[in-house]
């Protein structure tokens, strides 16, 4: 599978997210290893992480897999985030769900995500959210921190606009390597609102969440379109997801798309979008199918 290099670090193009990591009915860590080796079979080595996932317990589960199979980590790239502060799990005291990017709470939720994970380091900490509170030269002080202390490898954020990622940007010495953002069939404001070619004007490749509207796609999308999906994927041997991502795929920017599931027949096919043929042409009907109007 294609390598992407972002700033000090690597990552495959596709990634496996682990939001739903908890909402599995088998979270022993066997079974998390048995996740994690069906992405590692097809070069998927990047897990997608979050502090909140799960009400604080997904990076938890993900670290009872590395305890029970120390070989995996070396084998793997870990991404998590942190600014989001909800009433659950450790924070369950707090009264209101806010946004924290002091530098006392991102030291504090790196160090609870390593002891979590059982790591001595994470590859890429993402900020979550903008925060509308942010002190920048603070921030950036701690993620510049954290990187220099070798806890963490890279930064970048998620969520972020233009405007929000170079305020951040502007007050720190490293670079923010990525900015993980929505995007999908559903979700193409990005396209054309200034947020990817922001990203793509500076080499930094986008992380893509919810590349399959979190699921939904198909059953929001019009029936040509899912007619159309079809036929694609038929002729390359899939399904429609893959056609979805192969979509993204095709873009010049060099989007990485971030896909969870728990069904291991699922997460086995998540490679299956790299052998669907995609042209401009066959990129401008499906994005033609999912506006409902042709462009200008």
């Amino acid at each position: 599978m294609e390598r992407i290099t972002l700033g000090p670090i690597q990552m495959s193009r596709l990634v496996y997210g682990m939001w739903r990591l908890g909402d599995d009915p088998d979270t022993s860590p066997a079974h998390v290893q048995t996740k994690i080796e069906a992405c590692l079979a097809q070069g998927i080595t990047t897990m997608d992480q979050a502090d909140i996932y799960g009400g604080y317990t997904a990076e938890g589960l993900l670290g009872a897999a590395l305890k029970a199979a120390p070989s995996l980590r070396d084998r793997i790239e870990i991404v998590t985030k942190c600014d989001i502060v909800a009433p659950a799990g450790r924070h369950s005291a707090a009264r209101v769900k806010y946004y924290d990017t002091s530098a006392a709470h991102i030291t504090a939720s790196v160090e609870a995500s390593l002891r979590e994970m059982a790591t001595d380091r994470i590859d890429l900490l993402l900020i979550h959210r903008p925060d509308p509170l942010m002190d920048h030269h603070e921030t950036g002080r701690a993620l510049d921190t954290l990187v220099a202390s070798g806890k963490v490898r890279a930064v970048g954020v998620s969520n972020f606009r233009p405007w929000d990622f170079t305020l951040l940007q502007s007050a720190m010495s490293q670079p923010l390597i990525t900015n993980q953002i929505e995007l999908s069939l559903a979700c193409r404001d990005p396209f054309v609102n200034g947020d990817l070619a922001f990203l793509q004007e500076r080499g930094r490749p986008p992380m893509a969440w919810s590349p399959l509207a979190g699921g939904h796609l198909r059953a929001e999308s019009d029936a040509a379109l899912i007619a159309r999906m079809d036929e694609l994927a038929a002729a390359a041997g899939t399904d429609w997801t893959a056609v979805a991502i192969a979509w993204l795929l095709h873009h010049p920017a060099r989007i990485i798309p971030v896909l969870g599931t728990n069904t291991l027949s699922r997460i086995a096919a998540i490679s299956d979008a790299l052998r669907v043929p995609m042209d401009r042409q066959t990129w401008f009907e499906l994005y033609t199918l999912a506006q409902k109007h042709e462009v200008p």
